[in-house]
């Protein structure tokens, strides 16, 4: 769907609330831009990352719902140096609480040559937002405070249930969320694997106790297209370094028989994939994972991926089974000289950052063994190998073995109800959330779901990330009445 294509309306049970949404998207609009021009990169920019850290908690503090003021709002400094703002409302007697979350850091912007306009400021073209974090994350935080000021503006009753003063157990004005507990938490180190806030939330698992978990970091299929994200993989990477000579050699005088260490680790690496069908290779790891949701057409990923024209993605099995159901090997960098510059030597050593993906049933420890062992039997000449094993994230399923639950099926409800839709798409996911398998141990009862204001568009980690605005609007009003309906 075009950015210039219109949305259908959203279901007439929602007119009412639709209307207090697309009256709170000017202020949306003036909020992302304060947070986009904040270059709040974690572990780089660690005055931008302050700084959006006091504008998140003036923003929260400043929402117009009974409870959530600025007493309401914390900043706890995590274990990895990041700060992470909770805001919380307890609950009425016998009402449920739900979390909101989402972060504000954000990936590097890149070489500012890449964007069409500058990666720290929100600019508008063909009716998308531009800028870092437009869409991940901080758009997703835009959506949850837009939510939350259009139940205030409305009033936040539910026609279908109204909730006294007796009930709710709250005296003075009409409380726009009814009773509902509700707990927001926005981290700054997402992007570099959100180890803080895992640990935080190890330590202290009353920061996040709630009965419904919302994760606003992930998309729609497409514009338009209601969707929720019910599966993650896990991850599970290992630096792999070839030591073979005492120093480089030359490659005229001893070429061909002095043992080349980057040759070596193109070999070990090459090992992983089979040449003809993409195929992951690990020696011992399960390759037959099968997706029984949304599929996942071959046209749409090519587009999605950027794949050129003439070159072939992996025709191992469907898409869908490749990047949400099946382990997957990626070369993320390797260092060696580079070609500019290069000498006429065989290289003594090279090393190389190898990750490894793996789905839901899989246990990334074990995976991460394999691949280890992999790599040490595929040794060229007796190099020396070593593999040193990074932190693991685990895997992670949204929907219970039964199928659905509550809130899954809920939000479903309210998803499809906004976006004027049948029915929600389910599509899971490549990348890692490792807090979704956090927050589950803290609170194994809790439900937990994943959407948000991402689309295949939105560029996300790349130049030029954007967000479709009307994203922002429909996943607000979804969320809203998700608020006013949970029970």
């Amino acid at each position: 769907m075009s950015a210039s294509s219109p949305l259908p309306a959203p279901h007439p049970a929602l007119a009412a609330l639709a209307d207090a949404v697309v009256a709170q998207l000017d202020r949306a609009r003036t909020d992302l831009a304060d947070l986009v021009a904040l270059p709040s990169v974690h572990g780089g920019e660690p005055e931008a990352c302050a700084r959006a850290c006091d504008l998140v908690r003036s923003l929260l503090g400043e929402l117009p719902v009974p409870g959530l003021g600025p007493d309401a709002v914390e900043v706890v400094e995590t274990s990895d140096g990041s700060l992470a703002v909770f805001a919380h409302r307890p609950a009425a007697p016998g009402r449920p609480t739900v979390l909101l979350y989402s972060h504000y850091d954000v990936q590097p912007a890149g070489d500012p040559d890449e964007w069409t306009s500058s990666p720290w400021e929100l600019t508008e073209r063909d009716g998308r937002w531009y800028g870092r974090g437009a869409a991940d994350c901080k758009g997703n935080l835009v959506a949850h405070l837009t939510a939350l000021r259009a139940l205030a503006a409305l009033g936040g009753v539910d026609d279908r249930e109204h909730d006294d003063e007796a009930r709710t157990g709250r005296q003075g004005p009409p409380d726009p969320l009814n009773g509902l507990g509700i707990r927001i938490v926005v981290e700054g180190s997402e992007e570099t694997g959100g180890g803080g806030l895992d640990d935080l939330v190890a330590t202290r698992p009353d920061l996040v106790d709630a009965d419904a978990i919302l994760i606003a970091d992930s998309g729609n299929v497409s514009v338009g297209v209601p969707t929720l994200t019910t599966s993650l993989r896990g991850i599970a990477n290992v630096v792999v370094v070839v030591d073979t000579l005492e120093a480089g050699v030359h490659s005229g005088q001893f070429g061909g028989a002095a043992p080349d260490a980057l040759g070596a680790l193109v070999a070990i690496l090459a090992s992983l994939r089979d040449p003809g069908t993409g195929a992951t290779t690990v020696d011992g790891l399960d390759f037959s994972g099968r997706w029984t949701g949304q599929p996942y057409p071959e046209e749409s990923f090519r587009a999605d991926a950027g794949i050129l024209d003439g070159v072939d993605p992996s025709t191992a099995a469907p898409v869908a089974d490749l990047v949400w159901s099946r382990p997957a090997v990626t070369v993320l960098g390797i260092d060696c000289p580079p070609v500019e510059g290069a000498i006429a030597a065989v290289q003594p050593r090279a090393r190389a950052l190898v990750n490894l993906r793996v789905p839901p049933g899989t246990d990334p420890i074990e995976a991460q063994e394999l691949l280890a062992a992999h790599i040490e039997r595929r040794r060229p000449w007796n190099a020396r190998v070593s593999v040193e094993k990074e932190t693991v994230g685990y895997p992670f399923s949204s929907v219970p073995a039964g199928g659905s639950d509550a809130v899954h099926d809920l939000l479903s409800e309210c998803l499809a109800q906004a976006y004027g839709a049948a029915g929600v798409a389910e599509v899971g996911s490549g990348g890692s959330i490792p807090l979704c398998t956090a927050l589950r141990e803290a609170h194994p009862r809790a439900g937990i779901a994943l959407f948000g204001v991402e689309d295949p568009a939105a560029a996300i980690h790349s130049p030029d990330e954007s967000v479709d605005p009307r994203e922002i609007e429909r996943i607000a009003l979804a969320e809203a009445a998700f608020l006013q309906r949970f029970r």
